[in-house]
């Protein structure tokens, strides 16, 4: 049986090229006026979070801007929040999302900027923000949000790394094959698309019967290591998952990690997964079911598009795993139907 997440793993080139074609002027114009504020925040809740994670981390390997994550209601219940010249960048699949929402509204009772990232053009996000980007994703039916994870995580990098305030010319080279990179998204994915299915297929066979994983990363890659375990494995495979930094491993995890216990290590050569590399020749040792994605493997890209190459045969794996096990990945038992 084919679920409607196939689909949607099918239709992410052509989100990303239409969000490109229709939002892309507009994207620089939002970025123009963002580096001029001191402080800049970054907001969603999901997947839509993770985005938020992984675009905040790849900007602060080349630039000092004043950056902070939050999740939606951990935002709006801060009583320290900077308001003095700054913008919000709110995230939402829906433009729906009660959290964000708050969150917004939040912003702008305090006088903050607001710029809504969203997929549905007449939701409650788009109306009320002082400026949107509405991605091209149609409305989606998978809760893992696959289109909607790669045109939002787009458009952050390209208003982030559209900013004029990077300090030497190492940034600046880097920015450039950044924004050249991502102009080459819709190609490479689709590529990414065909070459790692049958991959997906078989890890998720190897893997099938396992209940519990842990999802490790630095840098970018936190943030898909966020989404992997948050949305992908819990929501979309119905399978337990914890997420966690590279450098964090020898705090907790280091003591779980035993023979065939899986471990799903995400690896992009950041300062940081020297953390990661040591974690997994650690593991290796005890025999632990080590699940390495290099991004070496899969893109020839600046190691900063990490996440957009690896979420790729990760959906994939997710897909199979869930669909092996006769649950439908894209279907929900209580998010949208119960209310807590």
């Amino acid at each position: 049986m084919k679920y409607k997440m196939y689909d949607e793993i099918i239709e992410q080139p052509r989100s990303l090229k239409d969000t490109l074609s229709e939002e892309k002027s507009h994207m620089k114009e939002i970025a123009e006026k963002f580096e001029e504020f001191d402080k800049v925040y970054l907001l969603g809740c999901g997947s839509s979070l993770s985005t938020c994670y992984s675009a905040k981390s790849a900007l602060d390997f080349i630039s000092d801007k004043n950056i902070e994550v939050y999740t939606g209601y951990e935002f709006f219940y801060n009583k320290k929040i900077e308001n003095e010249n700054a913008g919000a960048l709110l995230t939402s699949q829906s433009g729906e999302t009660a959290d964000t929402v708050a969150a917004l509204r939040r912003s702008q009772q305090k006088g903050i900027y607001t710029v809504a990232i969203t997929n549905e053009n007449q939701c409650t996000m788009i109306k009320e923000a002082d400026d949107t980007v509405i991605t091209r994703g149609g409305r989606e039916s998978a809760i893992l949000g696959t289109k909607t994870y790669v045109t939002q995580l787009m458009s952050l990098y390209e208003i982030l790394f559209s900013m004029n305030d990077f300090k030497d010319d190492d940034a600046h080279k880097i920015k450039k094959e950044v924004l050249g990179n991502i102009e080459k998204l819709p190609s490479a994915t689709e590529d990414l698309i065909k070459k790692t299915e049958n991959e997906g297929k078989e890890i998720a066979l190897k893997f099938k019967d396992e209940d519990i994983f842990y999802c490790m990363g630095s840098g970018p890659n936190y943030g898909l290591a966020y989404k992997l375990a948050m949305t992908m494995f819990m929501e979309g495979a119905l399978k337990h998952a914890c997420p966690l930094y590279s450098g964090e491993f020898r705090h907790g995890l280091i003591e779980r990690a035993e023979k065939d216990v899986p471990i799903v290590f995400l690896n992009a050569d950041y300062p940081g997964d020297d953390m990661t590399t040591r974690s997994i020749e650690f593991c290796e040792k005890l025999g632990t079911k080590s699940l390495v994605y290099n991004m070496k493997d899969y893109s020839d890209m600046n190691h900063l598009m990490s996440p957009f190459s690896l979420v790729i045969p990760l959906e994939w794996f997710i897909y199979y795993l869930a669909d092996i096990n006769n649950e439908d990945p894209g279907a929900t038992r209580h998010i949208g139907k119960v209310r807590y």
